[in-house]
């Protein structure tokens, strides 16, 4: 059953909408996080691993209500990415996560165009106070669009991963 504190939404952008991810979505998920384009998030994963990480991106709507959104150029439903809020057991807090599966989708501003409206709605119907964006040092495209969306870096937040990371907060009330 999912969360009561939020209906399923689906978001619009000037560009994009943003819907629920779908098993549909999952082939293209594998290949972004079996190729070198998903090196600075994750270690390089299984078959097995990647469908399983991206079956709790889909359960985690279920379980807390929110989630990452399928990111959709408008006018079609194929799904070229995702993007929002993110809040697994093992995070110290609420982050807002985006990543685009196909390189030839980047460099058109779509990352930060939906992780802004995703980040809003978190705000505004979750309730969030305050999230972060956990970025590898080496990510600088990801870098660029949390500092896009008025994230600063904050080198007080801790974070436990297996990797460096560094930790951009996102402030309601420091939104450009």
């Amino acid at each position: 059953m999912m969360a009561s504190h939020t209906a399923a939404p689906r978001l619009e952008t000037p560009r994009l909408h943003l819907r629920l991810p779908q098993e549909a979505d999952a082939a293209a998920n594998l290949a972004f996080m079996q190729s070198d384009r998903a090196r600075l998030m994750v270690a390089p994963m299984s078959e097995a691993e990647a469908l399983a990480d991206f079956a709790r991106v889909i359960g985690m709507w279920r379980q807390r209500g929110f989630g990452l959104f399928a990111i959709c150029l408008k006018g079609g439903d194929r799904s070229i990415g995702l993007a929002g809020p993110w809040m697994p057991d093992d995070h110290p807090e609420p982050e807002i996560g985006w990543n685009l599966w196909d390189a030839g989708v980047e460099g058109r501003g779509f990352a930060t165009e939906a992780a802004r409206a995703a980040r809003d709605w978190a705000f505004r119907s979750l309730g969030w106070t305050t999230a972060v964006s956990y970025i590898h040092p080496a990510n600088t495209r990801s870098i660029a669009v949390a500092e896009r969306l008025g994230a600063r870096r904050d080198t007080q937040a801790e974070a436990e991963f297996d990797d460096p990371v560094r930790v951009y907060r996102h402030n309601p009330e420091a939104r450009p």
